[in-house]
């Protein structure tokens, strides 16, 4: 995907690593969307630093060091770029609302109508979105360029992060 005439081949991120120091066991559901979205993140995404010095295509990892988000950019041969991080205190909240209303999902698939698995996916996918967007400005600020669908994926990504056992 071509974003106003910038080169796709370099402004993307080809690998991701997520710091699982904390390597808990997840659920099933969890461990599927995790590697749905590191699956479909590296298919096709759109990531540019506006640094002109540091150039694509890179290997993201991501980890949560006590309230912080740390993203460490590096080059595909995993030569360090840059290294940003951001407060995760906005988030948290989403997180953890989103975590209850995809519990309400995974109970709904098994029992309850479609209408009813509809309005809760819905209202999931509205959290998804506003957190999405919370980390696609937060990227931003610290002068790094996401589209929609890689802040969507990023955002799974960092939900995983949160999950503590």
């Amino acid at each position: 995907m071509m974003h106003g005439g910038r080169d796709p081949a370099t402004e993307c991120i080809q690998a991701v690593h997520l710091d699982e120091k904390t390597l808990v066991r997840r659920r099933a559901e969890v461990e599927h969307e995790r590697k749905v979205a590191i699956y479909d993140l590296l298919e096709e995404n759109y990531f540019h630093v506006l640094d002109e010095a540091i150039t694509g295509p890179y290997s993201l990892h991501l980890s949560i060091d006590g309230d912080k988000l740390c993203l460490d950019i590096n080059d595909v041969a995993e030569q360090p770029l840059m290294r940003t991080f951001f407060s995760l205190k906005g988030f948290r909240s989403i997180v953890k609302e989103y975590f209850m209303v995809c519990e309400s999902y995974y109970s709904a698939i098994r029992t309850a109508t479609p209408s009813q698995i509809e309005a809760i996916d819905m209202g999931r996918r509205g959290l998804h979105n506003e957190g999405a967007e919370m980390l696609r400005e937060r990227l931003s600020e610290k002068a790094i360029e996401v589209d929609k669908d890689t802040a969507r994926r990023l955002f799974t990504l960092v939900c995983v992060l949160h999950i503590r056992g």
